[in-house]
């Protein structure tokens, strides 16, 4: 148990618990997809508040998601979930 624990890491720590995130990730309430974009909208605000430039900031980003392309990654930060009315 305490490998899994020191192992564990809870990408959205500022909005839930690490105690909360692990039952909701343990009940499958955890949408990998969503949780996915948010990390990378959350780091493409941070490298643009480092000077990045847009087309910068994306490629630091496909180094993380090399199975993305650059217009998926742009599409993820410009469009975001948007839902039809």
């Amino acid at each position: 148990m305490e490998v899994a624990e020191s192992v564990f890491r809870n990408p959205i720590s500022e909005l839930v618990s690490d105690e909360i995130f692990s039952l909701l990730k343990d009940k499958n309430l955890i949408n990998e997809k969503n949780l996915r974009d948010y990390q990378i909208k959350k780091k493409f605000k941070y490298l643009r508040g480092k000077q990045y430039s847009s087309t910068e900031a994306i490629e630091s980003i496909r180094q993380d998601y090399p199975y993305l392309q650059f217009d998926s990654i742009r599409k993820i930060i410009y469009l975001g979930n948007r839902m039809s009315a």
